[in-house]
């Protein structure tokens, strides 16, 4: 059985991994102002950060449209798939796996396709692909592949130190974190978003106190499969690394850059790890 793999732009994964295994990745739209940018075609992650730097109008994101997932959909089955397993970030946060649906609707009886909500941003619900992308490659079914995803589902854990609250507030995403929005603007906000939606955990003084929570956050994991970082152009993301010592359980497997989906939310400076505990 062939099954492909697709999932959106949220996924903040690399370049190779998604040649390596084949991932179709169906791009979210960020605009600023009236100017609207593909993810991932018309506008780099470093590009993003730098122009956000300079406008004084937040971004804001979109969800793609149903047609563009059925385009990649039809693509798939057409060159050969028997199935597709579709991969989106947390529902909760975005519209993005109810287009996935639509598409899916309109091709019930032509096309099996599997839309499976991460519960997961970024790096979390990248972690998630690339290992349903490995199961197909193996050769597993779509049955077994959906199984797997929803063990794994439970046992991604992401946690993010913010620089600042703004983009969260702005773009609606705040969640159950509404509670930090009466801190001064020097607490950096500490989340928890294993869940899809963005809960608090915590609030620290200073940008040093943050990382080493989120690198307690990792430490106390204890035994890790996998651990992936992400960050919003943060200047001190090497600093982090370096905080979480040289214990193989704790080396991050990957650093990956925040694109434009998530770093419109989480903003500049963004710190999240990504990890997947040993049973």
């Amino acid at each position: 059985m062939t099954v492909r793999i697709v999932t959106d732009s949220s996924c903040d994964l690399s370049a190779e991994d998604i040649q390596r295994y084949q991932i179709t990745v169906v791009p979210l739209t960020i605009r600023f102002g009236d100017e609207e940018f593909t993810d991932g075609q018309g506008l780099s992650a470093e590009d993003f950060y730098a122009k956000m730097a300079d406008s004084d109008e937040l971004p804001s994101t979109a969800a793609p449209a149903p047609g563009a997932f059925e385009v990649a959909f039809r693509a798939l089955a057409a060159s050969g798939a028997d199935a597709v397993v579709c991969i989106n970030l947390s529902f909760a946060l975005s519209a993005t796996g109810e287009s996935a649906q639509n598409a899916a609707r309109a091709l019930e009886g032509e096309v099996d396709v599997r839309v499976v909500d991460s519960g997961k941003v970024s790096v979390g619900l990248g972690l998630m692909v690339k290992a349903a992308a490995a199961a197909a490659e193996a050769g597993q079914s779509a049955d077994e592949i959906e199984a797997q995803l929803a063990d794994l589902k439970d046992r991604v854990f992401i946690y993010a130190a913010l620089d600042t609250l703004e983009n969260l507030k702005k773009g609606g995403r705040i969640g159950t974190a509404q509670a930090l929005l009466g801190s001064a603007l020097s607490i950096k906000p500490c989340l928890d978003l294993t869940s899809g939606v963005v809960e608090e955990a915590g609030k620290q003084r200073t940008r040093g106190k943050a990382r080493n929570w989120l690198a307690k956050q990792v430490a106390e994991a204890g035994e890790l499969e996998q651990l992936a970082l992400a960050h919003g152009a943060a200047d001190d993301i090497e600093a982090f690394v370096a905080s979480l010592g040289n214990d193989p359980a704790q080396n991050p497997l990957t650093v990956a850059l925040i694109g434009p989906v998530v770093g419109t939310h989480a903003g500049p400076g963004v710190i999240a790890a990504a990890m997947v505990p040993t049973p």
